[in-house]
């Protein structure tokens, strides 16, 4: 595997792909970030976003189940009729800690079901500021442990998560080693939120159409609920990442979060972490969530379906 940093080259849209990057993009802005805002109560914030997920297009043919892994509540996403899949894909959904669930992101668990031949189970972790640091972590820490001593073999998983997902899953990444328990087969990062502090974030680009920093500060605060910002589980960028399994990272050049991607990278390659970054053109938070209808999105899905069953297996 290539240990490398890569933008991904920009490719000529069709008219049509211009049109709908556009109007996605129009859209996302007004829904999302609207609803992502400073001072909202968060029970409207997850009462809005559900209805906006109901807007979305999950993938045909894949069925989401409600259930439970080692008693921690989630859903079971599969394709039904597949040969039983060896792969299983424990998925961090994002939402700053405070909104989000299962539900919100069936589009990218969906889809990575059906590229990736995977059992996909996404947790419902605990959110904040009802539940702050480490609720969240030790819920998927206990499903992790559910799934590995249920027989899954730990080369056979991967772990991936989206925003604060995608903290959470190097978060949960470190725990593991850490407990001296075996590592998955690799990580996904989609621009990941791994800098708790805010210390480095830039002023937010023009294209960013979803995030903002009084939200971003707002959730710190829920979940950290007084905790120092700089411990490794909640801003795992300052953790020794040593022996990290390998991992992929996605961000887009029109987000809030890019250069925690960049900083995170370079901390993987310093430690000796096979990794790789990808950053889309043009592109805004998560817009791995567009999939099926962007382009870019589905080309992002693809990439992490070669990634992950190209990896190489450790003995």
């Amino acid at each position: 595997m290539t240990e490398a940093t890569q933008a991904v080259p920009v490719r000529a849209e069709s008219p049509g792909q211009r049109i709908v990057a556009g109007l996605l993009r129009s859209v996302t802005r007004a829904t999302v970030m609207t609803t992502f805002r400073a001072g909202r109560p968060v029970e409207q914030q997850r009462r809005r976003l559900g209805y906006l997920a109901r807007l979305s297009l999950p993938p045909r043919g894949v069925s989401f189940t409600p259930g439970d892994l080692g008693g921690i509540p989630g859903e079971w996403v599969e394709v039904p009729g597949q040969s039983a899949a060896r792969l299983g894909l424990l998925y961090l959904h994002g939402g700053g800690y405070c909104v989000g669930t299962p539900a919100t992101h069936r589009t990218i668990t969906g889809h990575l079901a059906a590229r990736c031949a995977a059992r996909v189970f996404a947790v419902d972790y605990r959110l904040a500021p009802e539940h702050p640091f480490p609720a969240a972590l030790d819920d998927a820490a206990a499903a992790a442990r559910a799934w590995l001593q249920g027989g899954l073999d730990a080369r056979d998983l991967v772990i991936a998560g989206d925003s604060a997902g995608g903290g959470l899953t190097l978060a949960l990444a470190l725990t593991l080693r850490d407990s001296g328990l075996p590592l998955p087969r690799a990580l996904v990062l989609f621009s990941p939120f791994v800098d708790l502090t805010l210390g480095h974030l830039p002023p937010p680009p023009s294209g960013e159409v979803m995030l903002t920093r009084p939200w971003l500060e707002e959730c710190s605060r829920a979940y950290l609920a007084g905790r120092d910002p700089l411990d490794p589980l909640v801003s795992p960028i300052a953790a020794d990442l040593r022996g990290l399994p390998p991992t992929l990272l996605q961000a887009g050049t029109d987000e809030l979060l890019l250069g925690d991607s960049r900083r995170l990278f370079q901390g993987l390659q310093k430690a000796g972490v096979p990794a790789r970054l990808e950053v889309y053109p043009r592109r805004w938070h998560v817009f791995q969530l567009n999939a099926g209808l962007l382009a870019d999105a589905d080309r992002a899905l693809d990439a992490v379906a070669r990634f992950v069953l190209e990896t190489p297996v450790t003995p």
